[in-house]
This record gives structure tokens, C-alpha cells and sequence, in this order.
């Protein structure tokens, strides 16, 4: 089984930045995808931005040039670093992994078997 605990959110200024960690545990030896997913109220969940083990990303339109998704294998931890800050951008933020490649639509929800509980974003 796997693991998924974000940290990291809270609340900032337009136009500031802010880094969540997302560290894994269990079973994520092997080769895997993970990504960062925000749904803000009213609205359903979407993808913001994937990575796999050979560090390829992708990233939505709407962050892509502000976030930048990146993992620290040797402590099992996901970031997201958030640039440029805008109130669109709160939203709760989570974490997913899936124990292997994903060739495509990677920020597609379907894809992930795992989440987090997520943390909070209000930018403000």
C-alpha cells in the first residue's frame, strides 16, 4: 500500500510564492508517476502538473511558467514550487501517485490509484 502526505499550503499574497511537499510511503518502489491535483470549491478536481521517475513533466496551461513539479527521490518527496500567485489558484491541492508509467492524459484523474488528504491554498 502507499502513502501520500502533503504539506506546505497556507495563505499568501497575490503574486507570491509557496511550496508544497508531498512525501510517500509503502510500497512506491519501482517505477511510478505522481502528480499534483487542486479542486476548489464548487468546482471538480484538476490536474496541475505530473511527473515520473525519469523526471519528464507536464504541466496544465493554466500554471505552466509559474509551477514547477519536481521529486526528490532519496526522500520519497513530491514538491510543487507555485510562482506568481493568483487568487484562481486556491484551491485544496493533492497529491497522487500510480505505481507505474503513464504514457498519456497524465493529469488525467483516472490515472492515479493514490491521494493524499491534500492542503489547503488561499491566495488572497
Amino acid at each position: 500500500d502507499v502513502q501520500l502526505v502533503e504539506s506546505g499550503g497556507g495563505s499568501v499574497e497575490v503574486g507570491g510564492p509557496l511550496t508544497l511537499s508531498c512525501v510517500a510511503s509503502g510500497d512506491t518502489i519501482g517505477r511510478y508517476s505522481m502528480a499534483w491535483f487542486r479542486q476548489a470549491p464548487g468546482r471538480e478536481r484538476e490536474g496541475v502538473g505530473a511527473i515520473n521517475l525519469g523526471g519528464s513533466t507536464t504541466y496544465a496551461g493554466s500554471v505552466k511558467g509559474r509551477f514547477a513539479i519536481s521529486h526528490d527521490n532519496a526522500k520519497n518527496t513530491l514538491y510543487l514550487q507555485m510562482n506568481s500567485l493568483r487568487p484562481e489558484d486556491t484551491a485544496m491541492y493533492y497529491c497522487a501517485l500510480q505505481p507505474a508509467y503513464i504514457l498519456s492524459d497524465r493529469l488525467s484523474i483516472g490515472k492515479y490509484n493514490f491521494w493524499g488528504r491534500g492542503t489547503q491554498v488561499t491566495v488572497s
